[in-house]
C-alpha cells in the first residue's frame, strides 16, 4: 500500500534545480519534492505522497493522522524496511535462511576437491 502520509517541513534547499523539502513523518525524516507547493514554508505540515508534497495540512490534523498511522502500523508499512517486512509476513526470519544453511558452500566444495 501506498499512502499519502502528513509531514512537518524541516529543512528547504535546491536540488538539481527542483526545490527540495526534508520532512519529518512522526519520526521518519524523507527528502520530498516541493514542486506542487512551491511556497511551503519551514515548520509547515503537507500531505506527501510518493516524494511529492501535494497538499498543506494544518498542524492539528497532520499529529491525529500520523498518531492513527501509528496506531494502526501503518508508518512501519509505509517506511519500514521492506526486507525486514518480508521476512515478518514469512514467520520471523529471513524466509530463505534455512535453506542458505542446508546448501554446500564454495569454500566445501573446493576443500573436498583438495582432499581427493
Amino acid at each position: 500500500m501506498c499512502l499519502a502520509v502528513p509531514g512537518r517541513v524541516l529543512d528547504i534547499g535546491e536540488k538539481d534545480g527542483t526545490r527540495m523539502a526534508t520532512v519529518d513523518f512522526g519520526g521518519v525524516v524523507k527528502e520530498v519534492c516541493l514542486e506542487y507547493l512551491p511556497d511551503l514554508q519551514v515548520g509547515e505540515y503537507a500531505i506527501v505522497h510518493v516524494g511529492f508534497a501535494l497538499q498543506r495540512l494544518d498542524e492539528e490534523s497532520a499529529k491525529q493522522t500520523l498518531e492513527l498511522f501509528a496506531q494502526l502500523g501503518m508508518l512501519q508499512e509505509e517506511f519500514g524496511d521492506p526486507w525486514e517486512r518480508a521476512a515478518a509476513e514469512a514467520g520471523g526470519d529471513w524466509p530463505f535462511a534455512d535453506d542458505i544453511a542446508q546448501q554446500p558452500h564454495a569454500g566445501d566444495a573446493v576443500q573436498e576437491a583438495q582432499q581427493q
